[in-house]
């Protein structure tokens, strides 16, 4: 059993934040934005209001004990790290949008990917920093939020950029379009959005096609889980899917 999907909600951006910091794995920020929202700088971050900002060290106990247990904590990874051998003869640039702690940037990374993970949340960076530099991995961790993503990650060409963990539903309310929009336009041409996020929510699977249809990808493929490409593990129905879209070979 793959306890990954929809299970943990890494958080993701805010709008309005200031995306200045950059961090490397091991170091540390160089500024740190409060958790607590300014009432005027727009809506609440979804993610922030919930956890405030103080959940790594609990989610990394969490996915440790799902481990002990004998549970598959590394469902999102595996399936990325396939999707990608189909479609590049060579170790892969990833972008983990909402990285967390770092659960699923470190197994890519593990297995020869380049990745930069991005996060909102500084006590989920703490732990990402912790675990790559234990796993003895180069991972480049970046704190800001995901709507000004091309000012904190100047690579374009990225093959894959994943958005695990129900990145959608924790997003600012309002930014969801412009997210998209962003990872979208992270993405080499022939590149890979894999969004993996519970359906039973305030985000629907047409409002995320359609955001994506106006970002210019092309749908691929749509999953029950994380589980496998197989075509038994086709979308037919349910409260979580993960979706697949390309970025066009050619602008149409």
């Amino acid at each position: 059993m793959i306890a990954s999907a929809g299970s943990e909600p890494t958080s993701t951006t805010t709008a309005g934040s200031d995306p200045t910091s950059t961090t490397t794995a091991g170091s540390g920020p160089t500024s740190t934005p409060s958790a607590t929202p300014d009432p005027a700088s727009g809506p609440a971050n979804r993610w922030l209001a919930e956890t405030g900002g103080t959940q790594g060290a609990a989610y990394v106990e969490r996915f440790r004990r799902l481990a002990e247990q004998g549970q598959d904590v590394h469902g999102e990874a595996r399936l990325l790290d396939e999707l990608l051998h189909r479609e590049v003869d060579r170790p892969a640039r990833v972008l983990d949008a909402g990285c967390g702690t770092g659960r699923v940037a470190v197994e890519l990374a593990r297995r020869a990917h380049r990745v930069v993970g991005v996060d909102l949340d500084e006590s989920m960076l703490d732990q990402a920093r912790a675990a790559s530099q234990a796993a003895g991995v180069d991972v480049h961790w970046v704190r800001g939020d995901l709507v000004g993503l091309a000012r904190l990650v100047t690579e374009r060409n990225f093959d894959l950029v994943a958005a695990p963990g129900n990145v959608m539903v924790y997003l600012t309310p309002g930014t969801e379009p412009d997210v998209v929009a962003a990872l979208a336009e992270a993405l080499r041409p022939g590149g890979l959005l894999v969004a993996g996020f519970a359906l039973d929510r305030h985000v629907s699977a047409s409002d995320y096609a359609s955001w994506c249809e106006v970002a210019g990808l092309q749908p691929v493929r749509t999953l029950a889980s994380w589980d496998s490409l197989e075509e038994e593990n086709a979308y037919d129905g349910g409260d979580y899917a993960v979706h697949v879209h390309r970025r066009p070979r050619a602008r149409l």
